[in-house]
């Protein structure tokens, strides 16, 4: 299967086209434009048990829908908001997502709820993220633009701006500094990553527009 990202880093889509025989699991509602010759079956993966979960814990959609090719055909998917696809390919390995970010993947790519601690109900990104592990291409979403760090040691981000990343990071969330810094600064609670690994950050948070919009909304 190929594909082809257009739009990055504020309007983006995917095009992928098809061989025969190839497949694909998106999330629901993403799909834009599709051959006329694409066969379409929602799934339940994994069962009620596993799928429940990741839409209730996991942020992700009860079903996926399925793009089979019985000859050749190509689907676009676009995300919900306006930002950036990345493509991330899987050759047995894991990637962990933020609720809301997962896109497609390969169907040999297995898609599980992950509990972060209870340290996560602090980082505003929920306390459970979604675990993917398996062999094939695995697409994701962020807001804004997309920056791509490799992570030696220790790095820390402001909560709601982690999209995914390796297992082979940890993280704990503190404040910045003392509690006058934390609560006066604008800056709030931060994710401390360490170890190595690499890790997907989007540049702009949707809370964040959120709490300037507010105010207008009255």
């Amino acid at each position: 299967m190929e594909y082809q990202i257009r739009g990055n880093p504020d309007q983006a889509n995917v095009t992928l086209a098809f061989n025969p025989g190839d497949s694909m699991l998106v999330e629901s509602g993403s799909m834009s434009f599709m051959s006329s010759d694409m066969d379409v079956k929602a799934q339940m993966v994994g069962g009620w048990g596993p799928a429940v979960a990741r839409k209730l814990l996991g942020g992700q959609s009860l079903f996926l829908s399925e793009y089979r090719a019985s000859t050749t055909g190509f689907v676009s998917l676009a995300p919900m908001y306006p930002g950036s696809i990345v493509c991330r390919e899987l050759h047995g390995s894991q990637m962990l997502l933020t609720a809301g970010s997962f896109l497609a993947c390969d169907p040999r790519v297995q898609i599980s709820t992950r509990f972060g601690g209870w340290k996560s109900m602090f980082s505003g990104e929920g306390a459970f993220v979604l675990q993917c592990q398996g062999t094939g291409p695995l697409f994701f979403t962020a807001y804004g633009g997309v920056v791509e760090r490799e992570v030696r040691g220790e790095f820390k981000v402001d909560t709601g701006h982690v999209v995914a990343w390796e297992p082979t990071l940890d993280y704990t969330i503190s404040g910045m500094g003392g509690v006058k810094q934390t609560l006066f600064s604008g800056e709030g609670l931060v994710m401390s990553f360490t170890g190595n690994g690499r890790i997907y950050l989007q540049t702009r948070h949707i809370g964040g527009l959120v709490r300037w919009l507010s105010p207008f909304c009255r």
